[in-house]
């Protein structure tokens, strides 16, 4: 075999290398078995702004579901159980479904346009496992094990004093965390009253409530101090999609290759030589975007599957562009044909008209999910009944719906709007109704005009709910039935 066929050889089997991950997960090896990641403290101006993103959002999770509003309800209430949900105060019941219905079609459309032009902004920003993993019991960690270098050592290490206190000490808190969030989100399902009620009694009288508590808290453990970032590489659906999503003008955090490889490729500094003349790019290997990545990837792969665009790397990559007085930005917010043509980043057309999409899809959801009323009322003709003269009245009968998506109960009653002299009985029971909250109830009414109030075989009519203090509660026109 001459020099040429091995030179061959050693490009192949490097281009095999290179092109390896991906067709591989990097947190685990050949046989499947999970290779731990250390990320190095991140820091730089986009991990502060994150910060405060994460913060600001903690604390609203941990504030919402005990803020009442002036309508006496929680910001948010999910309770699966009893089927009563409460979005930003409003509350909806089961029967809301096919609203809930629109709400879930629009959010998916909404990620579907989100990730087609911003990537995984979300991922890296907003996502809960993203901020709980690395807002806080990542910091935690570094905290009681130390940067990168120390939690490899001490990984290593035998099971010393020093192992064992800082290991039991990581572990206790995370449980303890653990258990915190598990009661958050406990009382997002059966309401902060519910849930403070359930402290004073104890466990022993509920404990059924607690052995499922108990379970959340070793699930939140699991997932945040062992299971990790396999969370959003091996279960998190939006990872895959990314795949699908994302195309070359999509923004994304992303290596500029032309800039960092020049024609010689990338190569280690060397104080005072001029790395344009020979050919050599910005990026000099210094690897610091991959430990710093809390995924364990090499950005400069390009697009992967297990990056969540937490921009760690753009912060060290920048901190360390500015130690070799090179330009910042060799990783940025950026799309590939941004860094395919050279050109910076620009606001397109595209990515405006879908940001409008955006806008108008959130607006339009939320004026058709909150602009309805609080109590609804339909009165539909009972098929096979028609018209009855009754001396100088005439009679139809309707069969009503009335549904309470109030949080409380109410006494209702229905009265003629359209018609003065027009009256309305209830033939089934009695006029005033109690309808409980969240309910639905049906009966049969029977509508009397007088003759003369009527100016055609199709009457206009619109007959309204009132609660027992005369409140409007809610309207509905329908037609009645007469001989002219």
């Amino acid at each position: 075999m001459d020099d040429s066929q091995i030179k061959d050889q050693d490009l192949a089997k490097l281009s095999e290398e290179e092109e390896a991950f991906r067709s591989s997960i990097v947190t685990m090896d050949r046989k499947g078995k999970r290779k731990w990641v250390f990320p190095k403290k991140p820091s730089g101006r986009f991990t502060v702004y994150r910060t405060w993103v994460a913060y600001i959002l903690l604390a609203f999770l941990v504030v919402a579901p005990f803020v009442k509003l002036p309508n006496g309800n929680p910001i948010f209430l999910f309770n699966i159980p009893k089927g009563e949900f409460i979005i930003f105060g409003f509350p909806f019941f089961t029967s809301d479904f096919f609203l809930l219905a629109i709400g879930m079609i629009t959010t998916i459309v909404f990620i579907v346009l989100f990730t087609v032009v911003y990537g995984r902004i979300f991922c890296g920003w907003i996502c809960p496992q993203t901020i709980f993993m690395e807002h806080v019991f990542r910091r935690i960690e570094y905290w009681i094990e130390g940067d990168r270098p120390k939690q490899m050592k001490l990984a290593k290490q035998d099971w010393d004093e020093e192992k064992i206190r800082k290991r039991l000490l990581k572990w206790t808190v995370f449980t303890l965390i653990s258990f915190f969030i598990a009661n958050i989100f406990l009382a997002y399902i059966i309401g902060s009253d519910a849930l403070f009620d359930l402290v004073k009694e104890g466990p022993a009288n509920n404990m059924s409530t607690f052995i499922g508590l108990i379970i959340f808290t070793g699930l939140f453990y699991f997932i945040f101090a062992w299971f990790r970032e396999q969370v959003c590489t091996l279960v998190c659906p939006y990872g895959r999609l990314q795949g699908v999503l994302i195309d070359k003008k999509t923004i994304i955090v992303a290596y500029d290759f032309k800039r960092g490889e020049s024609t010689a490729g990338r190569a280690k500094f060397r104080k005072g030589e001029d790395r344009k003349a020979l050919g050599k790019g910005d990026c000099i290997d210094c690897k610091q975007c991959v430990v710093v990545c809390p995924t364990g990837i090499d950005i400069r792969n390009g697009t992967q599957l297990e990056c969540v665009n937490c921009t760690a790397c753009i912060d060290a990559c920048d901190e360390v562009m500015e130690k070799i007085n090179l330009p910042k930005g060799l990783i940025r917010y950026a799309s590939e044909e941004n860094i395919e043509t050279g050109k910076k980043f620009k606001f397109t057309g595209r990515m405006l008209a879908y940001t409008l999409v955006l806008i108008g899809m959130i607006l339009s959801i939320n004026a058709f999910l909150f602009s309805r009323n609080d109590v609804e009322v339909k009165f539909l003709h009972v098929p096979g009944r028609n018209y009855k003269i009754e001396g100088q009245n005439i009679s139809n009968v309707y069969q009503y719906t009335l549904y309470n998506k109030t949080n409380g109960d109410l006494d209702i009653r229905f009265e003629i709007q359209s018609h003065e002299n027009g009256s309305i009985r209830i033939l089934d029971g009695p006029n005033d109704i109690k309808l409980t909250k969240g309910n639905v109830q049906q009966g049969v009414v029977e509508v009397r005009i007088p003759m003369n109030d009527i100016s055609s075989y199709k009457e206009p009519v619109v007959m309204i709910a009132v609660d027992e203090d005369g409140n409007l509660l809610d309207e509905y026109l329908t037609s009645f039935s007469a001989p002219y």
